[in-house]
């Protein structure tokens, strides 16, 4: 019963280690990509877009199966890293995190772009008049008006990156108290027939998301502005 519940206390460790390093990855580029799409119209925008919302619509294991040939040893990315460090992304949490940001990164794109869509032009109209340059019209009337919206595609986002299963475990596999996360997890003790155990995980992996989907609905039923 001790290494069960080691082994559960490591799952859930390292699901929010996966996740809190997702996020590092996807809020500056999910930001900044949905901050491109809402502001600037340009060709290739729509592809752009599409290539991003990609995962969304992939099954996760396609993902992973794409991420493998890059992140692998002899792929596109893990050859360079592997020359300069010694080391690979496959089969470590770092990897997974990875995967977990890409199959997450639609969704804070999505928020953030709409966000930022919904503040009303004549406040970004009235900055300009004012002589602001674009960097100084996103962080003192974008932002502002617009960070619930981003915050609540943030905890989205957080939220999808602690229950990736497919892209993760293609990627960093599904190793006891290495890379297996929660919904690995899950997948274990069901396979074995731990119906408690799952039963344990699934609440708790779910509790987290409603929780999630509660705090994202509470900051985006409360506009900043109008258009």
């Amino acid at each position: 019963m001790f290494n069960l519940d080691l082994d559960l206390a490591y799952a859930v460790g390292l699901s929010l280690k996966v996740a809190s390093g997702a996020m590092v990855l996807v809020i500056p580029i999910g930001g900044g990509v949905g901050y491109i799409l809402a502001r600037y119209r340009f060709p290739g925008r729509r592809w752009l877009e599409a290539i991003v919302m990609l995962p969304l619509v992939l099954p996760p294991v396609a993902v992973g199966f794409f991420l493998l040939i890059l992140l692998g040893r002899n792929g596109l990315i893990g050859r360079m890293i592997y020359q300069f460090t010694g080391q690979t992304l496959v089969f470590s949490w770092l990897g997974a995190a990875i995967a977990a940001a890409i199959v997450a990164l639609p969704l804070m794109v999505k928020t953030t772009k709409a966000a930022l869509e919904n503040v009303d032009r004549v406040y970004l109209q009235a900055a300009a008049t004012l002589g602001l340059d674009p960097i100084a019209v996103l962080w003192r009337v974008w932002l502002p008006l617009a960070w619930r919206g981003i915050l609540a595609g943030m905890v989205l986002s957080f939220s999808r990156a602690l229950g990736e299963f497919g892209a993760t475990l293609m990627v960093a596999g599904n190793i006891a108290r290495v890379t297996q996360t929660i919904p690995m997890a899950i997948y274990d003790a069901v396979q074995v027939g731990d119906d408690d155990r799952a039963l344990v995980l699934v609440g708790l992996l779910s509790s987290l998301s409603i929780g999630a989907v509660l705090l994202s609905s509470h900051l985006e039923g409360t506009p900043n502005s109008s258009r």
